[in-house]
């Protein structure tokens, strides 16, 4: 099969005109410097790399974002169906703030009336049908992180997360049986425990357009070889930026991985790791190793309902090994093992891994200085 797939533009109807904005819409304008210098993007051409982007045309309405993921996420729809809700105060709970939001159970689409940081004293639970739109300004979430537990249908955007503190404590927490995720365009760093931790049966979650850096165990997918029921977990991470991060982009036990236009750079210990039954479907992807060399990293462990133990797959095709990395893949027969993307969804975007992809992955992964779009009725196609 080829690497280059069609993608097919999917569109809800809101059932008419949606509710009014309740504070006036967001205007973001960027400082100088949340923009690229002008001499960078002129020698890189990064500034016309952005319609190149999958799904770039979701920007164009509010909620064109939803349904808009692609991979296994792609169900997603968060608060579509909800009213708009604006997040008036940086409090960490109280009247106006996102926990207050998050915590209501009927669908909502929250977006920001203010930039800056919040501070979070305690993990912030996310109910099911909510998007958390960070187009428009720039928030930052700081202390704790988000949890998305027994929830589905959630949308993360264009957020930042940055110096998490405390045992067990996660930029992002999936677990358990959460569904339809979808995290996208956010920064995330410098946290205790992970950046992005997806357990417990948790499933259908794509991960797009992040920028991972100054951290160690970045992305955990199956925590401990005794839960056999993450057997079900299936996740798609793609143009992700993986930037010197030190392990786990990510690690996975049991689940069924497609990994595809990724740039992982200066991992310390490895890039990706197979650990018990899981398979991963490395699609181009670029490896740019620093001192650590081999990409690709097994690890041998024992499912609770099993007599041997045993690592988990890697295929990889259309990957790119630059700066003396070595893949580190086992022997013949892995493909044999390993599930094909086209079995789960028929679409999506993926092209070769070149140095055009790296300059696109540096300016358009993470948190984006995008102004907050217009809330319309989304025409169904």
């Amino acid at each position: 099969m080829g690497n280059s797939h069609g993608h097919h533009r999917r569109h809800h109807n809101g059932g008419g005109g949606q509710p009014p904005y309740p504070c006036p819409p967001p205007a973001y304008m960027p400082r100088p410097e949340d923009q690229a210098p002008p001499q960078q993007a002129a020698s890189s051409g990064a500034s016309n790399m952005a319609t190149s982007l999958p799904y770039a045309h979701v920007d164009s309405a509010l909620r064109s974002l939803a349904g808009q993921a692609e991979g296994f996420g792609r169900f997603a729809v968060g608060g579509f169906h909800g009213a708009l809700h604006c997040v008036t105060t940086l409090a960490d709970d109280g009247p106006g703030s996102l926990r207050e939001a998050c915590r209501k159970k009927e669908p909502m689409w929250i977006v920001f009336e203010l930039s800056g940081t919040i501070h979070l004293n305690s993990y912030l639970n996310v109910s099911s049908y909510k998007t958390i739109d960070g187009r428009g300004q720039r928030i930052k979430l700081t202390g704790k992180g988000l949890r998305l537990k027994e929830c589905e249908h959630v949308i993360v955007c264009n957020l930042e997360f940055e110096g998490g503190r405390g045992p067990d404590v996660d930029g992002i927490q999936i677990k358990p049986k959460s569904k339809h995720i979808w995290i996208d365009r956010c920064s995330l760093s410098d946290y205790d425990d992970g950046l992005i931790d997806i357990t417990r049966e948790s499933t259908d979650i794509t991960i797009s357009r992040c920028h991972f850096s100054r951290h160690d165990k970045t992305m955990l997918i199956g925590a401990d070889p005794s839960n056999v029921g993450d057997r079900c977990m299936r996740v798609t991470i793609h143009h992700c930026f993986f930037d010197g991060t030190r392990q786990r982009h990510p690690r996975v036990r049991y689940g069924k991985v497609h990994l595809y236009n990724n740039y992982t750079r200066g991992w310390g210990i490895y890039a990706v790791c197979a650990s018990v039954e899981s398979q991963i479907y490395s699609q181009c992807n670029i490896y740019e190793a620093g001192q650590k060399k081999v990409a690709f990293k097994y690890l041998t462990e024992k499912a609770t309902d099993r007599e041997e133990a045993s690592s988990g797959h890697i295929r990889s095709e259309g990957d790119v090994f630059i700066n003396g990395t070595q893949a580190g893949l086992m022997a013949m027969g892995d493909e044999l093992c390993i599930f094909h993307p086209s079995e789960f969804y028929p679409t999506w975007t993926v092209v070769p891994a070149t140095e055009t992809l790296k300059q696109l992955l540096h300016r358009f992964t993470g948190w984006q200085p995008v102004a907050l779009p217009v809330d319309q009725p989304i025409a169904v196609q």
